[in-house]
């Protein structure tokens, strides 16, 4: 089988040995993102990711290892490694966290084809894309406890005093209610609240907001599934 591989990848790399690596780190990725999602709140793609981002580098440094060990020294190897990685840093703007794993894949399928491993670059690439696309639609990062909070963003003027003026309608259709943020809005003459609610009963929902809107003046609410503010990879 060895020899075929030979023939195929146009290496003696240990063939067996490199996928093992590979499936080894993709294994404990999956087993890290998935005990890191009962804690972590965010999204399902940066799970996604950080599962997968392990067999990616494994695959560009088991591939580069291989071709440059024989030639250069070990300072020059990782130089060279380094220069590969920091292709990403041509991503000049925010964006998802499934775009920074497509892009260290796009340069592992690159680096694999450059350096003439054309047969691992299709299995490798291929794979994981299916992987990808498998994970997609397994509910394995998605927690019940997590689908329950929402987020709710609320505006009041800037005469109402949001201390307690909410607490009886949350006592009422929430079991938890916590103030994450306030911002002012609308040139300082209005606030922006936003609370994690987690609801008693989500058939509720309307009666929950129109009761809000007689408190608030009928400005402009809106309840969406709970995010940590905070910026994008």
């Amino acid at each position: 089988m060895d020899n075929f591989f030979d023939s195929v990848f146009a290496t003696s790399m240990n063939v067996w040995g490199t996928f093992a690596s590979i499936g080894a780190a993709l294994v404990v990725g999956l087993l890290v993102a998935w005990l890191c999602s009962f804690r972590l709140r965010t999204g399902r793609g940066v799970f996604i990711t950080a599962a997968l981002m392990p067999a990616i580098i494994a695959s560009v440094f088991i591939l580069m290892e291989y071709y440059l060990s024989t030639s250069l020294s070990t300072t020059a190897r990782l130089l060279t490694l380094a220069v590969a990685l920091g292709l990403i840093r041509f991503r000049s703007t925010n964006g998802k966290a499934e775009e920074m794993l497509f892009l260290f894949l796009s340069v592992m399928i690159g680096i694999a084809f450059g350096l003439g491993f054309l047969a691992y670059g299709v299995i490798i690439g291929l794979g994981l894309a299916l992987i990808y696309i498998g994970l997609t639609y397994l509910p394995i990062f998605k927690h019940r406890r997590f689908a329950q909070e929402k987020l709710l963003k609320i505006v009041i003027p800037e005469s109402l005093d949001y201390s307690d003026i909410f607490d009886a309608t949350f006592s009422h259709f929430t079991s938890e209610a916590e103030l994450v943020g306030v911002k002012t809005t609308n040139m300082g003459s209005m606030y922006r609240l936003s609370y994690r609610l987690v609801l008693k009963d989500a058939k509720e929902e309307k009666e929950m907001i129109d009761e809000l809107r007689t408190k608030n003046g009928n400005l402009e609410i809106s309840l969406l599934p709970y995010v940590e503010e905070k910026g994008t990879l």
